[in-house]
């Protein structure tokens, strides 16, 4: 049997943390298994489905590199396909037409609310014969439920989960609209899709069953269920806007890189020993649902962070490149030009290993493509106060007088002007790096001055005397 699994959004708002676990939980297990990964947009909710919803989930997908398979599908176009399922069940004898009132209704869950149980339809029309209904009532379709035995799922993630079938009443199929549910649709499209493993939330365990009694009164074959635990926020409390940022599209704003996020992501809820670091071809020989815990996992920003480091490090130098500069342009106001570029280009490799984000890479790479003369930060200037500016004279001439401009002799150069001028290193790099950074951190200021070049470094060096 091949493997089909989807990921199935309601497009009411962004691609948000949990969401985008569950999508790549389907893309790692059909990767892994040579499967198919679909994707249906469940936009039967009119009233809140947006276009621009629908956008930011496929933005969203596209980023973390979620790549489905086939064309994607959207619910709310097989509508009458739904609905035909549900005339089809009405004609077999498995399914009724409900003529109860909205007073009705409400008198029920009246007495359910104060019984201290949850809402049941006590199905009053499901023997009744169509002819006593009442005037004016649109009549919905309601599933004729099993009402004695036990519905069991086997879920490769909770184990065997065992539903009694008092506990599920007559769901509705069809409203009296002619409109069909979110839980006959769901059926009737995965059915149609092929799905073969339903992996999702386990807020949709109870779902479950009252599908399995739907996919069974349609003679279809039962998906496998996997429910995956949701994701708490560090205080243990259901991850929410209060913990942080939930959307995708918000942590891509952020600096964070997408191979981050999915390994980050992988590893709430999944293990593989004690591996941390799981870049995406490991994660689709190793993936499967019995690693899956069944206990919340915990989102912990530090250790997001930590990872994105990581994969910011091993990116490449070029890659990175064109993710900061339009965050550096739109800082500085305006396109960055060939020579500030190179200058980034090459102090790249010195960079990346400090920081954590790109957002933190774009503002500590800034000092390389601000133009001259450069605004010295107070602590810069702090620097330079006193003897600073007198100690950053001698280096001008020692600096001009090396041939070969590059790290190694220039730190020479440096070291040789502190010693015959009887200063230690520091009193003499401290200046010097407030004079070419305008601030007081920086990658190692030889490999600066070198990735600088002779002329921008001099230049700066006589800005600040003057400034």
């Amino acid at each position: 049997m091949s493997v089909v699994c989807r990921f199935a959004p309601s497009p009411t708002g962004s691609l948000h943390i949990g969401g985008a676990r569950t999508a790549l939980f389907n893309w790692l297990f059909a990767r892994h298994h040579r499967g198919k990964f679909l994707l249906r947009i469940e936009d039967t909710d009119r009233a809140r489905s947006t276009p621009e919803a629908v956008a930011a989930i496929l933005d969203g997908l596209e980023w973390l590199g979620l790549n489905w398979d086939d064309h994607t599908v959207y619910q709310f176009a097989r509508a009458e396909r739904h609905a035909a399922v549900a005339r089809q069940l009405l004609a077999e004898g498995k399914a009724y037409y409900c003529y109860a009132a909205p007073q009705e209704l409400e008198e029920m869950r009246a007495r359910a609310k104060t019984e201290g149980r949850s809402m049941r339809y006590d199905g009053r029309w499901r023997h009744r014969d169509p002819k006593e209904a009442p005037p004016g009532i649109m009549p919905v379709i309601r599933l004729k439920a099993r009402q004695s035995g036990q519905t069991s799922i086997r879920d490769k993630v909770q184990g065997d989960v065992v539903i009694g079938n008092d506990q599920i009443d007559d769901m509705v199929l069809l409203r009296g609209d002619g409109t069909p549910v979110y839980m006959l649709s769901v059926v009737v499209d995965d059915y149609d899709m092929g799905v073969t493993h339903v992996i999702r939330g386990d807020d949709h365990l109870n779902n479950a069953a009252r599908q399995m009694q739907l996919i069974e009164a349609l003679g279809w074959p039962v998906p496998t269920y996997a429910h995956i635990p949701l994701i708490h926020g560090p205080d243990g409390a259901k991850l929410s806007k209060r913990h942080g940022a939930q959307a995708v599209g918000e942590y891509r704003d952020m600096g964070y890189l997408p191979e981050a996020m999915r390994n980050y992501l992988l590893r709430l809820g999944w293990s593989h020993g004690d591996e941390e670091i799981i870049p995406t071809e490991k994660a689709i020989k190793w993936f499967d649902l019995d690693a899956v815990g069944r206990a919340a996992a915990r989102f912990d920003f530090a250790k997001l962070a930590n990872l994105n480091g990581h994969y910011i490090r091993e990116a490449d130098n070029a890659r990175l490149m064109g993710l900061v500069r339009p965050r550096m342009e739109a800082t500085l106001g305006k396109t960055i030009d060939d020579t500030a570029l190179a200058r980034l280009r090459r102090g790249m490799a010195g960079l990346k290993p400090r920081a954590k984000t790109l957002v933190e890479l774009a503002e500590i790479a800034m000092f390389y493509v601000r133009p001259r003369p450069l605004v010295l930060n107070e602590a810069a200037l702090k620097l330079l106060a006193g003897d600073g500016r007198n100690r950053l004279a001698l280096l001008g001439p020692a600096l001009g007088k090396v041939s070969d401009w590059t790290a190694p002799l220039l730190e020479a150069a440096v070291r040789e002007t502190a010693a015959s001028s009887g200063l230690k290193l520091g009193e003499l790099a401290q200046p010097l790096r407030a004079a070419l950074v305008g601030g007081t951190t920086s990658p190692p200021i030889f490999e600066v001055l070198e990735v600088l070049g002779r002329e921008e470094s001099l230049a700066r060096l006589a800005d600040a005397q003057g400034s």
